[in-house]
């Protein structure tokens, strides 16, 4: 196995070892080494600075960069990645401030509530880099993920990271990473894992919902990185195995009941998960596929000019579908469900429910298509593979 459980790294972590984390193949595809700041001593900083050979920087939650007046480095920041870089620092206890022991200083210095913005020299040796306020689902660099893995800890959130080079001075990218792993004896994470292992929800609340099909309870969540406010509705207790909707915000469907889409009555069809006693329905605000109510008209606009529902997105600048289902995943997970029988037609929901560890059983969930939506839901099989009857 290429990488260390969550579980394995955090013990290593909370315990005073570094560990490995590697980002994304598309974004950087570096790994740092990372630790708490608590644990910086004039060893763990000479290890990172003698094997690690990048730059030693600390992350820091956004409430401590305010506190200490750390201020961005640069106004209009144009790195590929947005990485905040504040003013560097050393102690003012400190000599010249680069050596492993006086860095150590200045890091630890960050973890003192007691201390003011007036007892760090600036510029120094030490790189501040601050996280963003919305956390690693918010924006997936090394900064966010060693303060979502203090937290974890339940430290102060501040953390060290060190980008891994080689010997010739080349990035270390993850065949080397490995290697440096097994020589060095430490866990190796990615930060897609820690995304998964971190919910991405937040529970606000939980109230009675009468319907025309019956009674249900219906919890309100919101999306941490983007404060996007999703909904579940729940009949009876929650299990493994109960009927699941994963149903796609559509207001022209929904509410105004639309025949263009299939949309309206499949929520309708769910909503009768009522009469069999139970089952959920996880409601997403993820109107048109992703792109927005706005930019859904202007897809009509041009499908009333020819073009198909997948042609329309591309002619506006999207991919086919937008949509991703880890919110769905953190949901079900949430109401501690790890297998469902999904009534859906979507494969990459299929696909996306199970990339989450959530085991599916698919249920056919098909409306009678009409003299207007029928080309639609051609193209939604013939382009996007849902898997529906319609010829």
């Amino acid at each position: 196995m290429t990488f260390d459980t969550i579980q394995d790294a955090v013990k290593d972590l909370c315990a005073g070892k570094p560990i490995i984390v590697v980002d994304d193949e598309d974004r950087e595809n570096e790994g740092d080494l990372v630790m708490l700041a608590e644990h910086a001593t004039q060893s763990s900083i000479n290890f990172m600075a003698k094997y690690g050979r990048g730059l030693i920087c600390t992350p820091v939650h956004h409430t401590i960069a305010e506190r200490l007046n750390l201020r961005k480095m640069t106004s209009e920041n144009t790195d590929p990645h947005g990485t905040a870089f504040t003013v560097s620092i050393d102690h003012m206890s400190t000599t010249t401030g680069i050596s492993a022991k006086e860095r150590a200083i200045t890091i630890k210095a960050l973890l003192n509530d007691e201390n003011t913005a007036h007892e760090f020299n600036r510029p120094g040796h030490i790189f501040p880099l601050i996280a963003h306020p919305k956390g690693i689902h918010a924006r997936g660099g090394h900064t966010e993920a060693a303060i979502e893995l203090a937290n974890l800890c339940d430290s102060k959130p501040v953390g060290v990271i060190c980008e891994i080079m080689n010997d010739d001075g080349t990035m270390a990218r993850l065949d080397d990473l490995l290697q440096f792993k097994k020589i060095h004896q430490l866990k190796l994470i990615n930060i897609e894992q820690l995304k998964k292992y971190i919910s991405s929800i937040e529970h606000t609340a939980t109230v009675n919902m009468p319907t025309q099909y019956g009674n249900f309870t219906m919890y309100g969540f919101i999306e941490k990185a983007n404060e996007k406010e999703h909904l579940a509705l729940l009949k009876d207790k929650p299990r493994n195995d109960m009927p699941v909707r994963i149903h796609s915000e559509c207001i022209t469907g929904d509410v105004f009941t639309s025949k263009r889409c299939d949309c309206g009555e499949q929520l309708d069809q769910a909503l009768k998960i009522a009469e069999q006693q139970n089952g959920m329905i996880i409601y997403l605000r993820q109107e048109g596929r992703g792109i927005g109510l706005t930019n859904k008209l202007r897809a009509y606009e041009l499908i009333e000019q020819g073009y198909d529902t997948v042609e329309a997105n591309h002619q506006l600048g999207f991919t086919d579908d937008l949509r991703t289902y880890h919110v769905a995943a953190d949901i079900l997970k949430f109401f501690d469900i790890n297998r469902v029988k999904l009534m859906s037609n979507n494969p990459c929901k299929i696909n996306g429910l199970s990339s989450y560890d959530i085991d599916v059983i698919r249920q056919a969930h098909e409306i009678h298509f009409n003299e207007i939506n029928e080309q639609y839901l051609k193209t939604k099989k013939e382009k996007l593979g849902h898997m529906l009857e319609v010829k």
